[in-house]
């Protein structure tokens, strides 16, 4: 009887032994996994054509980032896009470069973001102006930056000169073209930064 006793006990010390360590390493992936959700990630774009969209739904998959579009409160048509023509709506408002088209939509709750991914097509090398509108928005202070475009044929250009006073106090990364970049490609630069 004895003996059936001290095998009780020390199965049930076993057992609470075994316990204690399981709720121990649950809280441990639940400290871990609340830890990595705490930092997330946006990934917020203007596209005029459907280009710029593609390559930011692509980099939201591949950052595992909310994605957000920018859209115009006016709507840009195909006449307000010809750059050739020097009095549309596109050609003037970037000859002015005050120009802060309207948005129609907000982030909500943008302080939950610490990484804000920014993309645009290039228009006159540099970023169009509603990108100045969307950053203006917010106080993106500690946040980092990270702009994406997409090109023609153009690089960045002047684009950090006319974006970083529309939000002084964020961490900017460089520009970097989407143009073609495959997932894995897209994933390396992602990690790299």
């Amino acid at each position: 009887m004895k003996m059936k006793h001290i095998l009780l006990t020390t199965i049930a010390i076993g057992c609470l032994a075994l316990f204690a360590g399981l709720t121990a390493s649950a809280q441990n992936i639940k400290n871990n996994d609340m830890s990595n959700n705490s930092k997330k990630t946006l990934v917020a774009y203007f596209s005029a054509t459907g280009t710029t969209m593609e390559a930011a739904t692509k980099l939201a998959k591949v950052a595992n980032a909310d994605l957000h579009e920018i859209v115009p409160e006016v709507p840009y048509t195909p006449a307000d896009l010809n750059w050739r023509d020097k009095s549309s709506r596109s050609s003037v408002e970037m000859a002015d470069k005050s120009s802060r088209p309207a948005i129609a939509n907000k982030v909500e709750n943008m302080e939950q973001y610490d990484t804000v991914f920014v993309g645009y097509p290039i228009w006159w090398y540099i970023a169009p102006t509603i990108i100045n509108t969307f950053l203006e928005q917010y106080d993106l202070t500690g946040k980092t930056i990270v702009p994406f475009f997409t090109s023609g044929g153009s690089g960045a250009g002047e684009t950090m000169k006319y974006l970083k006073p529309s939000a002084p106090g964020a961490n900017w990364v460089d520009p970097k073209n989407l143009n073609y970049m495959g997932e894995a490609e897209m994933k390396s630069w992602i990690d790299s930064l």
